[in-house]
Order: structure tokens, then sequence, then C-alpha cells
């Protein structure tokens, strides 16, 4: 008998241990992010909370496709000057992968003009400046002239030189990586067209995928990258207020990686 409950105290006592040695040690796996609550969840995204994989793409896809307002590719110019807008200098616009502050007034064509970045480069499903895709804000940035044609239509993937005067974005043969303050919002505008456009509305169905130079193919790369981009770049303030301004005052949808970023992973 007394054996008996030696042994029982011995079995007790390993187990106790292995459950506090447990507790003690460090864990193996990164925990998921929490997930992101706005205003927004039990009115505009109300069909797609608890969603996952393809049935909260399609959720997500319904829901910003919907009574959306859309402008021409001219009337981008003065939207551009208002989402885009230096909240340090409001006579000024903030650029895309040079992160440099130019004057609202420096529009163009010309070496130090902006002009009308689509970040899910147009060849890419070959939908030109049409309305809709073409034209849609969430994907169009304001963007120096140089960098933007260094940038052409490449792919987006790590690695490469650095671009001139491009704050630290890099370029080589077939990719295109932007200044790492710029990578997440260029992570999520690229999966808001893949969400936006599914190819039922006489535009190509856009999705992102694990290639580069894609050419007029309509995909973009890389979907890893782009994946670890909006984790290690959550939104800013920034992306936030132009997001609203989308919303409120041209297009009326939303880009929901902005407001959910988890959502990225759910869906791919």
């Amino acid at each position: 008998m007394l054996a008996t409950r030696i042994r029982r105290w011995k079995s007790v006592a390993l187990a106790t241990a292995a459950v506090m040695a447990g507790l003690c040690a460090p864990a193996l796996t990164a925990t998921p992010a929490a997930a992101t609550t706005t205003a927004y969840d039990s009115t505009y995204y109300k069909n797609a909370i608890g969603k996952t994989g393809t049935s909260l793409k399609s959720s997500l896809h319904t829901i910003i496709s919907a009574n959306v307002s859309k402008i021409s590719y001219s009337a981008v110019w003065d939207a551009l000057k208002v989402t885009d807008q230096d909240p340090n200098n409001t006579s000024n616009v903030l650029l895309l992968y040079s992160g440099v502050s130019r004057s609202k007034s420096l529009n163009g064509g010309d070496v130090g003009d902006w002009n009308r970045e689509h970040t899910w480069a147009k060849s890419h499903g070959d939908f030109g400046e049409v309305v809709g895709p073409g034209t849609d804000l969430h994907h169009l940035r304001a963007c120096d002239v140089q960098v933007n044609s260094t940038r052409g239509n490449l792919d987006f993937d790590n690695g490469g030189s650095a671009v001139t005067n491009g704050g630290g974005s890099t370029v080589d043969s077939d990719s295109f990586a932007p200044r790492a303050a710029d990578r997440g919002d260029v992570a999520r505008m690229i999966l808001y067209m893949a969400v936006r456009y599914e190819g039922d509305d006489g535009f190509a169905d856009l999705e992102p995928n694990e290639k580069v130079g894609n050419g007029s193919n309509p995909y973009m790369g890389k979907l890893s990258v782009l994946k670890a981009w909006n984790e290690a770049d959550p939104p800013s303030a920034f992306e936030e207020r132009r997001n609203q301004v989308i919303y409120d005052t041209y297009q009326h949808n939303r880009n929901p990686f902005i407001d959910h970023p988890e959502w990225v992973e759910a869906i791919w």
C-alpha cells in the first residue's frame, strides 16, 4: 500500500513539473494578431464579420463593390491632392515610395513633378486608365515621376538595388520593393484590388500570385511577400485618413485591409 502511494505521488509530481515547465518555456510559435474592431463592423462590414477564406473574400467583394461612385482619370489629379495631402503641410502631397513632401501644384509629367501611380500596374489585366480599376483611388497614389517610371509595371518582391531618390525603395530586373514605411500600404492596396475586381464587371479577375514577371496577365506577385509586408507595416494614421476620405468624399467604399489587416491572413 505504501509503495502504491509513493508511485502515485511521483506521478502527480512529475505531471505538475511538466505543466510548470510548459508554462515557463518560451512559445515556439507566434501568437496570431488580435482581431481589429472598427466602428463599421455592425454596419458596413456586418455581413463579413466572423467569416474566413473564400466566404470572407466573397462577402467583402459584395460590400466594397456596392453603390460605388466612380471618377474620371482626369479627376484623379484633384482627388489625390486631397487624399494624399501631407498632414504637416496642407499645400503638399506625400509621395508613395519616396516619402517626399511635394507641392500640390507640381503635378504633371516633367522631372520634379508628381504623377498618378497605379500600384496595381494597369498593364496587369490591361485595364489602362478607364473608369473603374484604372481610376480606383484605393490603389492610385501621388508619386515622383522618375520613381514611378523606375517601378514601371514590375511586380513586388524583396531585394534589388537602391532607387535614385527613392527613399530606400529598391529595384531589380523583375521586381520592385517600396521603402519600409510604404510596404504595408502597397500590400493592402494590391489585395484590395484583388477583392474588388473579380471579373464580374467587364474587367479582368485580378489576383495575387507567387510569381514576378506577370506582364499583361491579371496577376500581381508576390503574395507571400505582400502578406509579410502587411504584418511588418501596420496601417498608419495617414493610411487610415486616406481610407476615410475616399469613403466619405469620393468612392463611398472602403479598403477592408486597412480597417482589418488581419483579414489578409484570414483570406490568403
